[in-house]
């Protein structure tokens, strides 16, 4: 994988390079054409103006006409513009600035001698400018301005020329190093390939025996899962059980014991009416024992509600409900429908209701509670919900062993237990359990 990214970057920045190289001496080479075809025109210009300037002047010479003349003075006008153009072209030219000066110097004497032989004419001096007509001079520096822009432009055609095998050689030479560049990419990608190919081989592997190791783990994670919920299953079963002997035992030892009790204090304050001293005391003793026997009634209720198998759900549910809101001041709203399911399902439905209740009067903070029992064709919905101050549902501790303890009793029952809730917002606990009617 080193060899193939190497390479790959030495490919990378050696047609960089040459990209880069190629552009400048195209660059360079554009720009000398560019100057050289900007000198063949101007050049070109220079003997235009000069031919019509002498044209204009011929035609005034001839006829006398301001007209003939306007060409002329234009012409002129021009010529020393495009002689500019030319010094700034070859302002960097010592070669082509000494030929330049030639042609500037034919350029003016042709022009001086123009000038005077219009400004005879105008002054109408007819045999003076004929004379000047006629002589050579004239000509002679017309020839040489042709010569001298010739050699301008033989000149710029040989930079043009040279610039435009500049511009081939850089162009062959980015062929050639691009070509270059992308046999050493492709063999870079051969090589990555190869490793990749090599790489994915020993990942492939590797995730195989992951894998494997995963899937073994889940499955002692899923048997044990199974066995703790098993468990957890027995020992709720358990302890339900225990709860009921409890239950029982208070019934009909601790029951009886309190009711014998509560006799023979009858039967004494009976017997002591004449005491006002002990009457008072028996009476005190009649009030403990019946708070004793309330206290029994309500503990034996907590451990195995009664009214359960004696009254049904929605009757223990609704006892349930206004104890709840005695005790702790909250007020609670009912809806409940009458359901037919086995005994199980119907205390687990209880001790969730009762679970939740606990956990509004000592958490929630709630002035309104609702519970909700809804009977369908298959399966029940019982909601208890509250106004209270909420919480995070995914930032439950793992000390909230009321709610785990909840939602494994409704799964065992093979139900689904959700949890809602929003800070500031209350709590809604919803569970569905299937309906399973009792044999």
């Amino acid at each position: 994988m080193a060899v193939s990214l190497l390479l790959a970057a030495l490919a990378a920045l050696a047609l960089v390079g040459i990209n880069e190289a190629g552009y400048r001496q195209s660059t360079q080479a554009l720009a000398n054409i560019d100057e050289a075809q900007k000198v063949r025109a101007t050049v070109n210009l220079i003997l235009q103006s000069m031919l019509d300037a002498e044209t204009g002047q011929r035609g005034y010479l001839l006829t006398g006409e301001t007209s003939y003349r306007q060409p002329y003075d234009m012409a002129v006008k021009q010529v020393d513009g495009y002689l500019a153009t030319l010094r700034q072209l070859y302002a960097e030219r010592p070669a082509e600035r000494t030929q330049l000066a030639e042609l500037s110097k034919h350029v003016l004497r042709k022009i001086a001698e123009m000038d005077m032989s219009v400004r005879l004419r105008q002054d109408g001096k007819e045999d003076a400018w004929k004379f000047v007509i006629t002589t050579d001079v004239g000509r002679e520096e017309m020839d040489a301005i042709r010569k001298s822009a010739h050699d301008l432009v033989a000149a710029s055609n040989k930079t043009l020329q040279e610039s435009q095998v500049q511009v081939m050689k850089s162009l062959q030479l980015a062929r050639i190093g691009t070509a270059i560049v992308a046999l050493a990419a492709l063999f870079a990608f051969f090589l990555y390939l190869r490793q990749t190919h090599a790489l994915r081989s020993i990942g492939e592997r590797q995730q195989e025996t992951l894998q494997r190791e995963r899937n073994a783990l889940e499955d002692e994670v899923r048997e044990r899962t199974a066995s703790l919920a098993e468990l957890a299953t027995h020992l709720q079963d358990v302890r339900e059980t225990e709860r009921g002997y409890l239950a029982r035992e208070l019934h009909d030892e601790l029951g009886s014991l309190l009711t014998a009790a509560k006799l023979d204090v009858a039967r004494l304050k009976s017997r002591l009416l004449e005491a006002p001293d002990a009457t008072q005391r028996l009476q005190h003793l009649t009030e403990l024992l019946n708070s004793g026997i309330a206290l029994k009634r309500r503990i034996i209720e907590d451990l195995r509600p009664s009214s359960l198998s004696n009254l049904g759900l929605v009757a223990s549910l609704e006892i349930l409900g206004r104890e709840f809101a005695e005790r702790s001041g909250i007020q609670v709203q009912m809806a409940l429908e009458p359901v037919t399911m086995d005994e199980s399902r119907q205390l687990t439905i209880y001790r969730m209701v009762q679970e939740s209740l606990t956990n509004i009067g000592k958490y929630a903070e709630a002035s309104e509670a609702t519970i909700v029992l809804k009977n369908y064709a298959n399966h029940v919905i019982v909601e208890v919900a509250d106004n209270g101050k909420g919480f995070d549902p995914l930032r439950i501790f793992p000390s909230t062993h009321g709610l785990a303890g909840m939602r494994h009793r409704v799964e065992a029952a093979r139900g689904k237990l959700t949890i809602s809730s929003t800070p500031g917002r209350g709590t809604r606990l919803s569970a569905m359990l299937p309906v399973v009617k009792p044999v």
